[in-house]
């Protein structure tokens, strides 16, 4: 019996101990992150599509927005910190392949790499740091992330140092396929800060992952959306199989070279993960 109370109090320890290092590390992660956001000024542009920078009917009309400011990060959110946030939180995923895609592509899941998430999942995060700062943070909307990734509305077709999409110069090269050969090297996105960031000092917002933005999807909201601080639809497509609503991705990402515009939009539905997918988080200094 002393034998089992000892042995009880020991593993009680290493657990206090180990908890106590994630919450440390998690406080430091919690700082690193808030200290990487950037404030970028609110003003007035033409969002979308003006003719010629995508393929895609929901990225038209172009039309008027405007947007107070508000906080954006720098990066894309790293493996490392998501796999922390979820160790010290207990949080589990939302979707149910997660582990398996953990097991059957480990290098995707690399620490450096930006977070493989849901928007689910990205939502908890950016409402995480919020708790932890007082600050409401949350997913940029797909207007406030347009905006800083055309460096304040610019009329700039990539969200890159010069505005251009240079192999290996502004952003990663396109991915080589061919029936025989797929090029390794390209097959994965590069760890965050690979490359030089917009004029707005953030980085990755073209060629890496699609990210996540806050709005709900649909492919005909830029033909109804208000000017002022526009959030996406109160109701959007949903997907057929699941019912979850669909939600938008934003900035094209490392297997379409081509698709990687500013106006690049996609859909996904907000519970399911996918490789080609991560997210950033931002907050509005109005509402302290």
């Amino acid at each position: 019996m002393r034998y089992l109370v000892l042995s009880s109090l020991v593993a009680t320890s290493a657990l206090s101990s180990c908890t106590l290092y994630y919450e440390s590390q998690a406080e430091a992660m919690v700082e690193r992150q808030m200290d990487a956001m950037v404030l970028v000024e609110g003003g007035e542009f033409m969002m979308g599509n003006p003719g010629g920078w995508s393929v895609r009917s929901d990225t038209t009309p172009a039309h008027r927005v405007i947007v107070d400011d508000f906080y954006i990060q720098k990066y894309e959110v790293t493996q490392e910190d998501f796999d922390l946030f979820m160790a010290v939180t207990g949080y589990k995923p939302s979707d149910s392949r997660y582990k398996d895609m953990k097991d059957e592509m480990p290098e995707r899941f690399d620490n450096a790499l930006p977070a493989v998430t849901s928007w689910v999942d990205s939502n908890a995060f950016c409402v995480w740091l919020g708790n932890h700062t007082g600050k409401e943070v949350r997913l940029p909307t797909e207007a406030e992330w347009e905006y800083a990734a055309r460096a304040r509305g610019q009329m700039l077709p990539y969200a890159t140092e010069s505005g251009e999409a240079i192999e290996d110069v502004t952003m990663a090269a396109k991915i080589e396929v061919s029936r025989y050969y797929a090029s390794a090297k390209a097959a994965l996105p590069n760890p965050p800060g690979a490359f030089p960031p917009n004029a707005l000092g953030l980085y990755d917002m073209s060629g890496n992952v699609g990210e996540w933005v806050g709005d709900k999807y649909s492919n005909d909201y830029y033909q109804r959306s208000p000017i002022d601080n526009p959030k996406g639809p109160a109701e959007g497509q949903r997907d057929i199989f699941e019912g979850f609503p669909y939600r938008v991705l934003r900035g094209g990402h490392y297997e379409e070279f081509e698709g990687n515009t500013t106006v690049t939009r996609r859909k996904g539905s907000e519970t399911l993960a996918a490789s080609s997918r991560g997210f950033r988080c931002s907050w509005d200094p109005a509402r302290i």
